[in-house]
């Protein structure tokens, strides 16, 4: 699956687009964080759940949950808010 990485987070891929594999939501992010230690913290926390600054996207569609099914053939964006005076 296609992955977009908002510029936030590309000091873990270097890239804005990568490739990444799973069933769900949960298993693309873990996917990427085996490909780039460090990056699903960034998006997930100690709860498991999705950080407030963070939105997921397959196709258009705003995923709201990691156990989410996901289409191989799908493009995954992460959207990352930022804030500041």
């Amino acid at each position: 699956m296609k992955v977009i990485i908002p510029s936030a987070l590309r000091s873990y891929t270097e890239r804005g687009e990568v490739e990444a594999s799973g069933t769900t939501l949960a298993a693309v992010l873990a996917d990427l964080d085996q490909r780039y230690p460090g990056i699903r913290f960034r998006m997930i926390d100690e709860q498991q759940q999705m950080r407030p600054h963070i939105r997921f996207f397959l196709d258009g569609e705003q995923l709201r949950e990691l156990s989410r099914p996901l289409r191989a053939s799908g493009e995954l964006i992460i959207v990352q808010a930022l804030s500041g005076g």
